[in-house]
């Protein structure tokens, strides 16, 4: 997943909050998800042209205290996206074989 490239799903709506806060909703299924800031930042780099490790080089360049285990979060963050239909990867993109 380092070299892959995310693209957020276009069917779900972004619903931006208070202090960066947001919230995604699937209109297909009624679900909604709440996103803390630094998601909503992952969120919008999720286009397709920006790879994980150049979205957490992103997060280093922006934000402050980034943790050590930034990319594991990130690498979570997207694999979340990805299971619930969320985001999905560019065409071309293969998910690394579990085990």
């Amino acid at each position: 997943m380092h070299l892959s490239k995310p693209i957020a799903n276009p069917l779900i709506v972004l619903r931006e909050e208070f202090d960066d806060w947001a919230i995604l909703f699937d209109p297909e299924s009624g679900n909604a998800f709440g996103l803390n800031p630094v998601s909503v930042f992952i969120w919008k780099l999720l286009d397709g042209h920006h790879t994980v490790a150049q979205i957490v080089e992103s997060i280093r360049a922006e934000c402050d205290d980034v943790p050590d285990d930034a990319q594991d979060r990130v690498i979570a963050f997207v694999q979340d996206l990805l299971d619930r239909g969320l985001a999905r990867l560019q065409d071309g993109d293969r998910e690394p074989p579990c085990g």
